[in-house]
């Protein structure tokens, strides 16, 4: 009997047909439950376009509002390789063949044809400013040309395979885009220096291939970033902007052997990198060249 009345209240929780209730309340007082928290949440949604297209008038589509940007700029090589490591044997067109083609279509926007049709040819050594006048904003701003052939031995114009069919490879350097970067003072251009890089050994003993590395070239000579590249404005005010790049030739590097090698930009605007960040403002990468000779 108890049963059958707990199972009794139960159906009339969900439906009472005497009072016309489901779940206790009438289709009333659903219908007042359901329009409140409607409104409500029209209401949320209104605020928060609001909020948005608010905070969306206060920015800027060309450059940033708030730019909390490293201070030593980012670096990094091309070709990558795979962790940063370039390995091949001179005699196997195959294991390097992959090499000059990352090479050639990283660098055919910088075809001189290219250049000369998109880029602005600008006086060097000095900062490129484009400045508004007032409210007139100045968009797109112009670019500088970057011509491969900058880059000479390692443009693959005149050496097609940048030398690693020979065992003297070229890599190319390029430093991250910083809006608003002026990378130096006084017009002395930031400029890359290679060497071996320190690597611990054991527990306290620290060594280098420095024996390994041989004689290096750079391309533009002194491997500098002229000034009449910067500021960088932006991906949508500088839209044909072609970042500088240093290429490095290895003239005489030890073959069958590991060659770890570190790459530095060196400028007096822009602090050294943290020892936390490998990246910033330097990169360190591993080359070994394998010949059957």
């Amino acid at each position: 009997m108890a049963k059958d009345d707990k199972e009794n209240a139960w159906k009339e929780f969900f439906w009472n047909p005497r009072t016309r209730e489901f779940c206790g309340r009438t289709a009333s007082s659903w219908g007042l439950i359901l329009l409140f928290y409607l409104a409500f949440y029209i209401f949320l949604a209104a605020l928060f376009a609001l909020t948005m297209y608010v905070m969306l008038q206060t920015l800027d589509d060309h450059r940033p509002t708030y730019q909390d940007r490293l201070s030593t700029p980012g670096m990094m090589i091309r070709p990558k390789g795979e962790q940063l490591e370039i390995v091949y044997t001179v005699e196997y067109t195959e294991t390097w063949e992959r090499y000059v083609s990352a090479l050639n279509n990283f660098l055919s926007p910088y075809n001189d044809s290219v250049q000369a049709q998109k880029n602005y040819e600008c006086k060097p050594d000095q900062y490129f400013i484009q400045e508004d006048s007032g409210s007139l904003k100045n968009f797109p701003k112009r670019s500088c040309q970057f011509k491969r052939s900058i880059l000479e031995d390692c443009s693959g114009i005149t050496d097609r395979y940048y030398g690693y069919d020979k065992g003297k490879p070229c890599i190319i350097i390029k430093l991250n885009r910083v809006i608003g970067l002026l990378p130096a003072r006084d017009r002395q251009p930031p400029y890359v220096t290679c060497g071996a890089k320190k690597y611990k050994v054991g527990n306290d003993e620290w060594v280098d291939d420095s024996d390994k590395l041989g004689e290096l070239e750079y391309f533009p000579p002194n491997g500098t970033f002229n000034l009449m590249y910067y500021p960088y404005y932006g991906k949508k005010a500088q839209v044909n902007y072609s970042q500088p790049l240093v290429a490095i030739k290895f003239l005489n590097i030890t073959m069958n052997e590991d060659v770890n090698v570190e790459c530095r930009i060196n400028a007096n605007n822009i602090p050294d990198g943290s020892e936390r960040d490998k990246f910033a403002g330097r990169i360190s990468f591993k080359l070994r060249i394998n010949s059957r000779n």
